[in-house]
């Protein structure tokens, strides 16, 4: 158990859910030309899981200083896992994850796409090591990473089978799943402030310097609450744009995701306590995961369309 949380199991499957969605429920049904086969679907989804566990391996080993303060009962590494341990296994995930990024590069025929599994590795270590303690350049950092795990599908079932015949309906799909990557980078950015708020003692101790630190709790809420704003109105905006021809869709964003937001953004306004941040960050990964989840509406959104 204390190596499944380590590696943040509930997360890698959360990974691996999203990733599945977009493939079998967002791609696979509408007749969109694929390149991956189940195969090669489910050795992406392990390169994406296993260079993600390497990553939270990593943060954790450089983390423990913080942790000791901020969570000092879920503590791993010196604890139950030894550091030279947590080294090895974050090595071995590591080469595991870009090995099957490799062969499932020269899968779909695109060797150069083997880079991006490279540079999510180099980034996930530099974050841990060096950009973490960095004023908001981790926080975008780690988010843009979350949303690069949905756009990695696209890249690799979509861009590979472009043609001139088929290039419109093509870019079709993957701007959608782009659209779905903003998302997941905004909501995974109020969560990270949102955590900093709440870490603040431990991250202070240990000489860091988030926007907490640095601006101190107040003003940091305040931002937080004017941040979580823009994906409020981003999602009204596409509701009101793009789904009010299909009622399901509506009523599904209304009630588990604009509600939802509504909500969270009383919650930082309101928010004063540990206790409060913590909850306002579960909710954020409450409303990632109905978000990502109405790729299951496609079907009622294009039959109405």
């Amino acid at each position: 158990m204390n190596f499944l949380n380590l590696i943040r199991w509930k997360n890698l499957l959360m990974i691996a859910f999203v990733q599945l969605l977009v493939k079998y429920a967002y791609l696979d049904p509408y007749g969109v030309q694929l390149s991956l086969t189940p195969l090669g679907i489910t050795l992406l989804i392990l390169a994406t899981i296993s260079i993600a566990a390497a990553g939270n391996i990593i943060n954790d080993i450089y983390d423990v200083e913080t942790d000791t303060i901020n969570k000092p009962n879920k503590l791993i590494i010196g604890k139950s896992i030894s550091e030279k341990t947590a080294y090895n296994m974050f090595i071995a995930f590591n080469v595991i994850g870009v090995g099957l990024g490799f062969y499932v590069s020269h899968l779909v025929g695109k060797s150069p796409f083997f880079s991006i599994f490279v540079v999510i590795s180099v980034l996930l270590y530099v974050y841990a090591t060096y950009l973490k303690r960095t004023l908001l350049i981790g926080n975008i950092v780690i988010s843009v990473l979350v949303a690069l795990s949905l756009i990695v599908v696209g890249v690799f079932e979509l861009l590979p089978t472009i043609t001139p015949n088929n290039q419109h309906l093509q870019l079709a799909f993957f701007k959608t799943i782009f659209n779905y990557a903003i998302f997941a980078f905004a909501i995974n950015l109020l969560r990270e402030i949102a955590k900093d708020i709440e870490d603040i003692d431990g991250d202070h101790k240990a000489g860091m310097n988030t926007l907490p630190i640095a601006i101190g709790r107040e003003r940091a809420t305040n931002i937080l609450f004017v941040l979580s704003l823009i994906p409020l109105f981003a999602i009204i905006y596409y509701t009101v744009d793009s789904l009010y021809e299909s009622q399901i869709a509506v009523i599904y964003f209304l009630v588990f995701i604009i509600g939802p937001l509504f909500y969270l953004s009383i919650k930082i306004f309101m928010a004063k306590t540990k206790k409060d941040y913590h909850h306002i960050s579960n909710m954020l990964k409450l409303v990632m995961l109905f978000g990502m989840l109405s790729l299951l509406l496609y079907k009622y959104i294009f039959l109405n369309n």
